[in-house]
């Protein structure tokens, strides 16, 4: 398994990861690295654990991402962060960066660092307040 990709999301063994937004066409091999190095399954939408990680699939049209961002805030551990996952350009689903960027100051977010991190996916790192709580 090429742990690369989990490195890229700096997934650490043990941590909590939440998944939210998985669909068919979610990547896998990015999946399958996250569970090898943390050494649990991922824990779904519906969880009620608190997650030190969320990887939040986003598509174009699939809703508010403002709620979906507040969704997974509300998850988190403090010190916590939030992958989003968004198709890349000229793939079905891509959301346009100013659209993600308004909306990811709306939820209280902060942009960080964007690493592709599969064929179809970029993810773009979001960070908060220290004292969300």
């Amino acid at each position: 398994m090429d742990q690369s990709l989990a490195d890229r999301l700096g997934i650490r063994p043990g941590q909590i990861v939440q998944e939210i937004g998985w669909d068919e066409d979610s990547d896998d091999e990015l999946r399958a690295a996250v569970k090898e190095r943390t050494g649990s399954e991922l824990t779904d939408e519906d969880s009620e654990d608190v997650a030190d990680v969320v990887l939040l699939w986003w598509r174009e049209g699939d809703g508010d991402l403002v709620d979906a961002l507040s969704d997974a805030q509300a998850v988190l551990a403090d010190g916590g962060t939030i992958w989003l996952l968004t198709p890349k350009p000229g793939r079905d689903g891509h959301v346009e960066a100013g659209d993600i960027g308004e909306d990811v100051t709306t939820a209280g977010l902060a942009h960080g660092s964007s690493v592709a991190v599969a064929e179809n996916w970029s993810a773009t790192r979001l960070t908060g307040p220290r004292d969300r709580r």
